[in-house]
């Protein structure tokens, strides 16, 4: 019996839909034949009766193709379709808001809610000019759409942002360069259980009625009063403990 397999010629013909749907499967079975034969079937849309008609070298040769496609590093994506609808990568990351930042921070490495980041990063294109465009405003919310995007949109997105989270947190090294992750005195786990609710107390001075208009601020602002906030509260505290020497 003859079957057709249409295996993706990259990872644009596989959605984030389809990877999460694997990502799953493969967080609940540890078998590995069981799990090539769902990828197969997953990425490449056939049915997993016929899967397992296939010859086992041709398996073998749709496995390799597969998985060396999801270990190439994309360029990035700056557009692509849904329906009618055309998203673009946010054309500026230094004008972030401090609440997008948070989320992308929060969820760009947590494959269960990857889409909450994409929604960040990817947007519908609301005016265009040449190769220059504007996207519509983040609003956070969920948008189920963007679970039909292209992993490799997903992926290059991912790679970027983590290369500008890196130049951020080198640029305000003063706020991030002493954090000790695992470390078990008091304050870290403080900062660890409470993450960016600490920092919104901070720049909002305690008043819970201000989050919500700090979170719409430049997050370079923030980081630089945040960074401000830190010198400041430890050159008092050095002048206290200098005067009971």
């Amino acid at each position: 019996m003859k079957i057709n397999v249409k295996i993706p010629k990259d990872l644009g013909a596989i959605t984030l839909a389809q990877y999460k749907h694997y990502l799953d499967i493969q967080s609940k079975n540890k078998d590995d034949k069981f799990l090539q034969a769902k990828m197969i079937e997953i990425f490449c849309d056939i049915s997993l009766s016929n899967v397992y008609k296939l010859k086992y070298n041709d398996s073998l040769e749709i496995i390799s193709i597969l998985t060396k496609m999801f270990e190439q590093k994309p360029q990035l994506v700056k557009k692509f379709k849904i329906g009618k609808t055309e998203y673009g990568f946010n054309p500026s990351l230094d004008d972030l808001t401090l609440g997008e930042y948070m989320d992308l921070d929060t969820y760009i490495g947590d494959w269960t809610n990857i889409e909450k980041a994409m929604n960040v990063l990817y947007r519908p294109i609301t005016a265009s000019l040449g190769s220059k465009y504007s996207i519509k405003e983040y609003e956070a919310k969920e948008n189920l759409d963007i679970l039909k995007m292209p992993m490799d949109a997903v992926n290059s997105s991912i790679f970027f942002f983590l290369s500008f989270r890196d130049g951020l947190i080198e640029s305000y090294d003063e706020l991030f360069g002493q954090q000790s992750r695992g470390s078990l005195d008091r304050v870290s786990q403080f900062a660890e259980r409470y993450g960016w609710f600490n920092s919104l107390f901070g720049l909002a001075g305690g008043d819970i009625t201000k989050f919500k208009y700090i979170t719409k601020l430049n997050v370079h602002e923030c980081l630089l009063m945040l960074e401000f906030m830190k010198a400041k509260n430890e050159l008092e505290s050095t002048q206290i403990k200098s005067k009971f020497k």
